[in-house]
């Protein structure tokens, strides 16, 4: 499957790699196609049918033609940078509430505000990139598949496995979350807001207009 997309889209084949795992998931990493690799999970393999399968791949091999891994290592860099500046001003002189600093200074608070804003800026910003850039690789691996709607159904049944089969929020499980086609942890509530993946309904609801706005004349689906 992997090299008949790969062939379609002229890129080159990514390494692939299977992980024991029961959760259904699966990822691409890599920070171009030259040096890629595609990986999913065992419980994603007994899960779905051919044609969701295939539909997965499309979505990790675009996230790979589109250099998304290296754009989001971009922006968590830019990211960790905004937060450790907003660190740092708790560092600077307090102003004229405080024992040094001048008058134009801000006070304990506008540091501290700083300090709490700089941070969340920084998070919203890297959501909102990883976000943006799932859109986008479920827009183009349902057009390098031919198949949006297989791969809104395979969307709804990893959803509904990563919520029965959550990864521990252990080791480098967090820091790869963003990497998943779906978020691998169990994020209920307060959590949801600052998720690194869109929700479930909005992509499946993009995926059934790429379906309508389809033409039957150009539109492929794998058998």
């Amino acid at each position: 499957m992997v090299a008949g997309l790969a062939a379609a889209a002229g890129q080159p084949m990514p390494r692939l790699y299977v992980s024991p795992v029961r959760q259904p998931n699966a990822f691409a990493t890599g920070r171009g196609p030259q040096h890629a690799a595609v990986c999913v999970t065992e419980g994603l393999l007994d899960l779905l049918s051919p044609r969701e399968l295939r539909a997965v791949l499309g979505h990790e091999l675009a996230h790979v033609h589109n250099r998304d891994i290296l754009l989001s290592s971009v922006a968590a860099t830019l990211a960790g940078g905004l937060t450790m500046l907003a660190d740092l001003a708790w560092l600077l002189p307090l102003g004229p509430d405080g024992d040094d600093g001048d008058e134009s200074s801000p006070g304990p608070l506008g540091w501290l505000a700083m300090l709490v804003l700089g941070s969340l800026a920084a998070t919203l910003i890297q959501l909102a990139v990883s976000r943006t850039r799932e859109f986008a690789a479920d827009d183009e691996g349902a057009a390098l598949t031919g198949d949006p709607l297989s791969l809104a159904d395979a969307l709804e049944k990893i959803h509904a496995w990563t919520r029965r089969l959550p990864l521990p929020a252990t080791g480098d499980v967090p820091a790869a979350a963003h990497l998943m086609i779906a978020n691998p942890l169990s994020g209920h509530g307060l959590a949801a807001l600052f998720s690194t993946h869109p929700p479930l309904y909005q992509r499946v609801a993009r995926l059934h207009m790429l379906s309508a706005a389809a033409s039957p004349n150009v539109r492929k689906v794998y058998n």
